[in-house]
Parts: C-alpha cells; structure tokens; sequence
C-alpha cells in the first residue's frame, strides 16, 4: 500500500512533532512512536498497488509548477468510533482544487474506489492521536484544544509513501512545492 501525503513547513511540523512528544509523555498517546520517523502530514490519496516508476515520473511532471499553499488549522475533530484526534485545516478553495487536481491527473492510478481520500470523500486533517480509548480520547481532546490557538502554516512538500510495514512508512519519493510570488505588481 502506498499514500501520497502533503508535508507541512518545519515551524508547523515541530508545533505538531511537540503536540506529540506532550501527549507520549503524559501517557494519553503513543501515536507518535507507532511508526518509525513519522511525521505530520495530511493524506492526499491512498493506492493498494502502484507503479512505482510510473507515478514517481508523473508526480515529478505535475508538482513541478505547483506553489507552496497556506494552511490554518482552526480546530480539531475527530472520527466517529475511531479514536482519532486531528488538526482540521480549514477547507480553501485553493486546498481543495489542489486535492481534486492531483485525482483528476492521476486518476488511472486509483485503484480503490471507496478510499477516503478521494474527492466527495475527503476529509482533510492531522493525525494528533489514534486508536484511544474514549477516556483517552477525551484528556487528547481537553489538552490539545487548549494547548495551541490558530497555527497557521503552508504545505511544502507532496511525498509517496510505502505503508506496506505496520512499523514503517519511508517516503519512495517527494517533490517540493515551489514558494509563493509574493511581489505585488
């Protein structure tokens, strides 16, 4: 199995990363630790099998003009009878043309049609914390809805994943997101 995930710029990826670190520490999540260098992230799609080669080479055509895009996270939610806790970013148009671009142009690699991360399905988000119990779930829910007010961030970065280990998801390959003009004319 294979996830394309959107990496987030280091200043929102540490407040993330120390989110983590507190929960670990104050025995409410391992989350964290359940995978080897895991790091914040919004999924963008999701592949049971992939030509590698094929996608690498596709992904590196399509981001090559693609900009940097500016996120905030308002708020957390979670999954009803999951036990996940996530950072909601908030819904833009340029976030969600981003997401259904990347379907439209890669279409013919998908090969689950009931995966959650394609477009009418998605819901994007930051995984604080999974599988806890409903006590646990409501200390991550009371700690980290007080703990941070907006974070407001970009994502940098688009990466594939290989999550065929339980323990480990290395990135195949990532391409960077080139950086906002911000010149006005």
């Amino acid at each position: 199995m294979y996830a394309l995930i959107a990496i987030l710029d280091e200043k929102t990826e540490l407040i993330i990363k120390d989110i983590w670190k507190e929960l670990y520490e104050k025995s409410i999540s391992i989350y964290a630790y359940e995978v080897e260098n895991r790091i914040p992230h919004i999924t963008l799609a999701s592949y049971n099998d992939l030509n590698k080669a094929e996608y690498v080479k596709q992904m590196d055509e399509f981001y090559e003009d693609k900009s940097a895009i500016d996120i905030t996270f308002h708020s957390i939610g979670s999954f009803l009878n999951s036990g996940a806790l996530f950072f909601s970013p908030t819904v833009t148009i340029e976030l969600m043309e981003f997401h259904s671009n990347h379907h439209r142009y890669f279409e013919r690699f998908n090969d689950n049609p009931n995966s959650l991360y394609l477009p009418n399905n998605w819901i994007p988000h930051c995984t604080l914390a999974n599988r806890l119990s409903p006590e646990k779930l409501s200390e991550a829910f009371n700690y980290c809805s007080k703990r941070n007010s907006t974070i407001q961030g970009k994502i940098k970065e688009v990466a594939l994943i290989d999550v065929t280990n339980k323990n480990k998801a290395p990135i195949v390959y990532s391409k960077e997101l080139n950086e906002k003009n911000t010149t006005k004319v």
